[in-house]
C-alpha cells in the first residue's frame, strides 16, 4: 500500500493540522497507544504510533479486520490529534468510514452506544469520537476493539499520574510475616 508522507486532517470545525508520517511524536512522549482487536477466537494487538490508520475488511487497510458481512471495506479511520494542554502529547480520534465523507454501512458503537454525528468535514456531519483509555469499539457482530492509553513515567523520570500508577513489587523484597 502506498503511504502518503503527509496527511491533512480536520480535527475540529475550524482548523486543520499537518502531521508527518513518522514516530517522532511517539518517541518524545511518555504515552503509548494500543488497540486490541478481538473477533471470534482471534486477538491482535496494534501499537499506534502513526498519524492515520484505516480500519476495515479491505486487505489494503492498515488494520485489517475479519472478513465479516457486518464490517465495511473502509469501516473507520483513526487520526492522531495533538493535545492543546501538554507538549508532545496526543490522543486518537475514530471516525466512522474512510474519513473523507463515506461512512460505513453499519456504523460504530462506542462503549455500548451508537456513534452519532459529531464533526463537520467537507460540509458533512461525520460520526467521530475522541478515544479515551479502555473505550470499547464495536465494528460488527463479534468484531470489537479496545483502546488503551498507557502512561510510563520511567521514560521521562517525571511524576507518576495516580490514575495510571501501577506499582509492581518483587516478592523477594517483602520479609516473611512468619519471622
Amino acid at each position: 500500500m502506498a503511504v502518503n508522507n503527509t496527511k491533512e486532517i480536520l480535527i475540529n470545525n475550524s482548523s486543520t493540522h499537518t502531521f508527518n508520517n513518522d514516530v517522532s511524536m511517539a518517541a518524545q512522549t511518555n504515552e503509548s497507544h494500543l488497540l486490541i482487536v478481538e473477533h471470534d477466537q482471534e486477538r491482535r494487538e496494534f501499537i499506534l504510533d502513526r498519524p492515520v490508520y484505516s480500519i476495515g475488511r479491505d486487505s489494503d487497510c492498515d488494520i485489517c479486520l475479519v472478513n465479516s458481512l457486518f464490517v465495511s471495506r473502509r469501516h473507520a479511520t483513526l487520526i492522531r490529534v495533538p493535545r492543546d494542554d501538554k507538549k508532545h502529547s496526543y490522543y486518537y480520534r475514530i471516525i466512522d468510514g474512510d474519513g473523507k465523507g463515506k461512512t460505513s454501512s453499519n456504523g460504530l458503537m462506542i462503549n455500548g452506544r451508537k456513534l452519532l454525528d459529531g464533526l463537520m468535514i467537507n460540509g458533512q456531519k461525520i460520526s467521530a469520537h475522541d478515544l479515551k483509555n479502555e473505550d470499547e469499539i464495536v465494528f460488527g457482530a463479534q468484531v470489537r476493539a479496545i483502546y488503551y492509553l498507557l502512561r510510563n513515567s520511567t521514560l521521562t523520570g517525571g511524576e507518576t499520574d495516580p490514575e495510571y500508577d501501577i506499582t509492581l513489587i518483587d516478592p523477594r523484597m517483602i520479609n516473611d510475616i512468619e519471622d
